[in-house]
C-alpha cells in the first residue's frame, strides 16, 4: 500500500498531538513531520516532500497564508489542506487563491479529516460544508479585488470566460480559431497576471469579476 505522507503544521502542541494520534490509526496515512510555524514547515516540506500538508492559518513567525505560496515553490507536488478555526469567507478565498486545495474547520470529525486528506492527496478539492457556503457567499458578494496584479487584455478576458465555462485548451483553441499552443501561452499569462495557481482559481476569479457571460466572439484575428 502506498501511504499518503502528511506534514502536520499547527502552533498548538495539543492540536498537533491530537491530529497525529488520530492519523496513526489509518494504515494508508503516515505523518512524516510536525511544525509549529510556517518557517519550520518550509524547512520540513523541502526535506520530506510530503503528499499533503495539513496547515493552520494563524501561527507565529510565518502564518498560513504567507506559507502557502512559499510551500508551492519548494514542494510543488504537495497538496495543501487548511485546518483552522476560522471560517470567514475572505480568509477562505485568500487561502484557495494562494494555492490550498482543501479547507477544513477544526470542529470536523476524524472521518471528515481523514477523507479530506485522501481527497486532497488525489488532487480533489475538499471543502467543509460550512466553508463551501462561505465561499459561495464570497463569490456572490466579492470584496476588494485590488490585490490582483496586472490588468487583463480584452482577449485574455475572453479566454478567461471560456476557462470559467469549463473548456479545455483544445476546445478554447477550436472556438477562437487559434493554435492550442497559443491558448496555453495565454492561460499561463492570465495565471501570472492574476497571481493564481491553476485554472480552478482562474475560474473562481472569473465568477467574481462577472466574466463568465462574455460571448465567445470569433473575430478571425486570434488571440493577441
Amino acid at each position: 500500500m502506498t501511504k499518503i505522507r502528511v506534514l502536520v503544521v499547527d502552533d498548538q502542541t495539543v492540536v498537533r498531538d491530537g491530529v497525529v494520534a488520530i492519523l496513526s490509526f489509518y494504515p494508508d496515512i503516515e505523518v512524516v513531520g510536525e511544525a509549529e510555524d510556517g518557517a519550520k514547515a518550509l524547512a520540513l516540506a523541502q526535506q520530506t516532500q510530503p503528499d499533503v500538508i495539513l496547515l493552520d492559518l494563524v501561527m507565529p513567525r510565518l502564518d498560513g497564508l504567507e506559507t502557502i505560496p512559499k510551500v508551492k515553490e519548494i514542494a510543488p507536488e504537495a497538496r495543501i489542506l487548511v485546518l483552522t478555526s476560522f471560517a470567514e469567507g475572505e480568509r477562505v478565498y485568500q487561502a484557495i487563491k494562494a494555492g490550498a486545495l482543501g479547507y477544513l474547520l477544526k470542529d470536523a470529525t476524524r472521518e471528515q479529516l481523514v477523507q479530506a486528506i485522501r481527497d486532497v492527496a488525489k488532487g480533489q478539492v475538499s471543502l467543509h460544508p460550512t466553508i463551501a457556503l462561505k465561499l459561495i457567499h464570497e463569490i456572490n458578494n466579492p470584496s476588494d479585488l485590488s490585490s490582483f496584479g496586472e490588468p487583463l487584455t480584452p482577449r485574455e478576458k475572453e479566454a478567461l470566460s471560456l476557462i470559467a465555462r469549463g473548456l479545455s485548451n483544445q476546445e478554447i483553441a477550436a472556438q477562437l480559431h487559434v493554435h492550442e499552443r497559443t491558448v496555453a501561452k495565454k492561460v499561463s499569462s492570465i495565471l501570472q497576471k492574476l497571481h493564481l495557481a491553476n485554472r480552478t482559481q482562474a475560474a473562481l476569479y472569473a465568477v467574481r469579476e462577472g466574466l463568465t457571460g462574455l460571448p465567445g466572439k470569433n473575430t478571425g484575428r486570434g488571440l493577441r
